[in-house]
């Protein structure tokens, strides 16, 4: 079998962006129009393995220093596939690991999408990393409700959906990006000490890019915006990527009754509802509140893993 590792190069932006539609374990994310958004923060390292002149395989990477990573600026990464034999999958990622260290670099780090973003199962790059001698180096924990066997939702976040209901609460799909930036920052800066990883202008320029994949959905109090969440959709999965509720709504249970209008609409045309990690410090540490919190909607344990594969020596 004849394998080319070939670097991604701007005019191959359609063949790659087609491949990743088709992939079984594509996503949004890892379309160039996404990807581009923050170039100037990230030297690219993506390639493009193809089988004679026949594109099989993408890897979104970049690469700082000596190491390579599948990517920083993704939630996740990992070879892109179609339903491929899983012993070409093997070697389509030791061809990988072969163009990189040829570049001189000496580790890669790299972080595969969780089998729940999956169109079809898609994990035979977890072998090749075994067979390659990989290493477990971080592990996440998400919290995600399966909707094909959900939890029940607790006593506690029964109790805030009904005293939102009663106070007249309402939740609905928005466009009110700069009030719930304004919530957003503010939560994130008192409780972390830290702005979002997007920009206003970012991230309302990708959601106009990705219509159908980056929502923003609130809760009102009478006109004012009190909670917001942020939802990244894929064909399997309604994922809550930016999260926060201002002090009055946080006094008024506005999260409650927008988790739960969520995780009912979304219910019928998804696979998971994903409520985002919960581990701190590079997933050493478990931040319990947050975890039971999500738990407590019906979600469970999904793992987000990063390996390191040594390159040289």
């Amino acid at each position: 079998m004849s394998l080319s590792v070939r670097p991604f190069s701007p005019d191959q932006t359609a063949a790659w962006n087609t491949h990743n539609e088709s992939a079984l374990n594509g996503h949004f994310l890892f379309d160039r129009g996404f990807m581009e958004y923050h170039a100037d923060r990230f030297r690219d390292a993506s390639v493009m393995v193809f089988r004679e002149d026949t594109l099989i395989a993408t890897m979104p990477a970049n690469v700082v220093g000596d190491t390579v990573y599948s990517h920083q600026g993704l939630t996740f990464g990992g070879l892109l596939v179609g339903r491929t034999p899983t012993d070409v999958v093997v070697s389509i990622f030791e061809a990988c690991l072969g163009f990189y260290a040829d570049l001189g670099a000496k580790e890669l780090v790299y972080k595969p999408s969780p089998p729940i973003y999956h169109r079809g199962l898609a994990q035979a790059d977890l072998y090749g990393l075994f067979r390659t001698g990989a290493r477990l180096t971080r592990r996440d924990v998400t919290t995600t409700i399966d909707y094909h066997n959900p939890g029940s939702l607790s006593s506690r976040r029964r109790r805030g959906v009904s005293k939102a209901q009663k106070l007249g609460l309402t939740a609905q799909q928005s466009d009110r990006w700069p009030e719930f930036w304004r919530i957003l920052e503010q939560t994130l800066q008192e409780r972390h000490g830290v702005a979002p990883v997007h920009a206003l202008s970012e991230i309302e320029m990708l959601a106009a890019r990705f219509p159908n994949n980056i929502k923003l959905f609130t809760a009102q109090q009478d006109a004012d915006v009190v909670a917001g969440v942020v939802v990244f959709e894929t064909p399997t999965v309604a994922h809550a990527q930016y999260i926060a509720a201002s002090r009055s709504g946080r006094d008024v249970g506005a999260l409650d009754l927008l988790f739960n209008w969520l995780i009912q609409t979304y219910q019928p045309s998804k696979g998971y509802f994903d409520f985002g990690i919960s581990t701190e410090e590079g997933g050493r540490v478990l931040n319990q509140g947050l975890l039971t919190q999500k738990e407590e909607f019906g979600g469970s344990a999904v793992m987000h893993d990063t390996y390191t594969v040594a390159l040289q020596g």
